[in-house]
């Protein structure tokens, strides 16, 4: 616990200076970071792990996340208080790769990783595919988010280590790219807190609650993961698998759903006002329902 604290709380704080100070770092740092620090990183990620057959299992466990959060948010006492499409696509959508990994990599071992990835793949994949027809109704150029899934920097970094687990020289490069692929992880967390200090910077949000406010967090950072607890102890799912897809069910909401909702242009600023607050709160607030999730996972429910 203290390793997950030492790691995130440092490099969100440091991110949300840089974003303050330096407003157009991110946009800087993020192409490539996205394009060879991603990628490579998973690459080492993925070798260190292993390929299983039970990453398949996590992959659909962040579909069935996906899908259990959209069913419930269709209710309607639910849907009545969250109307919204962008603030239901941020209460399934998980910041699973620039937050969860770090978070993975913190507290669980390091063949549990490949847990973290596949379930990170999946929910990028529903996040660019199912995400844009949330946010706007009228967004329906398939081309353009096929387009942004082969970019994915995970789709990459999966297809970059397969092909790398095929040759004589996966083990030492797993082993030469492990470090490398720690610093990488951590600069992706920071550029979450550079994100997050762009939010402040340029919204400067409300003190006052939104009523909605509180039912996103609960949704997002308790509900859901709750879900995938419940769903994993049904199946039967091995405890390290199980406590991978409920912290990563447990991450706050994806910077990607503020750009999602943004790039959706005229009409959309009251709704990206609102996800930019479900994201600075998630943030703040998964510091301590994540610990409290791991907690609950390896005592109450250890095995």
């Amino acid at each position: 616990m203290l390793r997950f604290l030492l790691e995130l709380v440092p490099a969100l704080g440091i991110g949300v200076l840089l974003g303050l100070r330096f407003p157009g770092l991110p946009g800087r740092l993020a192409p490539p970071l996205i394009s060879w620090g991603i990628p490579i990183g998973l690459v080492a990620l993925l070798l260190r792990s292993g390929f299983q057959a039970t990453l398949l299992t996590a992959a659909l466990m962040a579909a069935a996340a996906s899908g259990l959060g959209l069913l419930l948010l269709r209710l309607p006492a639910l849907h009545r208080r969250i109307p919204d499409g962008s603030l239901q696509l941020g209460c399934i959508v998980g910041n699973t790769a620039y937050w969860g990994l770090p978070v993975g990599l913190a507290l669980l071992p390091a063949e549990a990783i490949g847990y973290t990835i596949a379930f990170d793949l999946m929910a990028t994949l529903i996040t660019w595919s199912l995400g844009p027809l949330l946010v706007d109704r009228h967004a329906g150029n398939i081309r353009q988010q096929l387009r942004v899934l082969a970019t994915s920097p995970a789709i990459r970094g999966l297809l970059l280590a397969l092909l790398v687990h095929q040759t004589p020289w996966s083990v030492t490069l797993a082993q030469w790219l492990w470090w490398p692929a720690r610093l990488v992880v951590l600069v992706a967390l920071t550029m979450v807190g550079m994100r997050l200090g762009l939010v402040l910077r340029r919204r400067h949000p409300s003190p006052d609650r939104p009523p909605w406010l509180g039912m996103a967090l609960a949704g997002k950072l308790l509900a859901l993961p709750l879900a995938m607890l419940l769903l994993a102890s049904l199946l039967g799912l091995p405890s390290l698998l199980r406590d991978a897809v409920v912290l990563q069910a447990a991450a706050p909401t994806g910077v990607s759903v503020l750009l999602l909702t943004e790039a959706a242009g005229v009409g959309r600023q009251e709704a990206a006002d609102a996800v930019a607050a479900l994201v600075l709160w998630s943030t703040a607030l998964a510091l301590v329902s994540v610990p409290l999730w791991w907690w609950l996972l390896s005592g109450p429910l250890g095995s």
